[in-house]
């Protein structure tokens, strides 16, 4: 499954249901550009388990400011519309793995 790049007005929708990661990111971001190809990995390998999400902070602060996303990269996973786990700075991919499979 492919990652879905989302906006303020379309991120409710996009986290309502079943598993959803989502990544608060801005281009400037150096750790954000590292977290970025461990995110299409887990995506190519868990894609039918979750669904990936990514919010540029910049361009949709409305969202950023609703869940108080104060330092990037942020990764919120979400179950059926509730956030279940939060991840604030860099991950390396089997830590990534380890968190969102506990909510599988």
């Amino acid at each position: 499954m492919a990652i879905t790049n989302v906006t303020d007005a379309n991120f409710a929708t996009e986290t309502g249901s079943g598993l959803v990661l989502a990544d608060f990111w801005a281009p400037w971001c150096g750790p954000c550009k590292m977290i970025g190809p461990v995110l299409e990995e887990i995506s190519e390998e868990m894609g039918d388990k979750v669904k990936i999400v990514k919010l540029n902070v910049d361009d949709n602060q409305a969202t950023s400011s609703q869940y108080g996303v104060m330092s990037i990269p942020t990764l919120l996973l979400f179950k059926d519309g509730e956030i279940v786990d939060q991840i604030v700075g860099f991950q390396p991919k089997e830590a990534l793995e380890e968190r969102i499979n506990q909510h599988v």
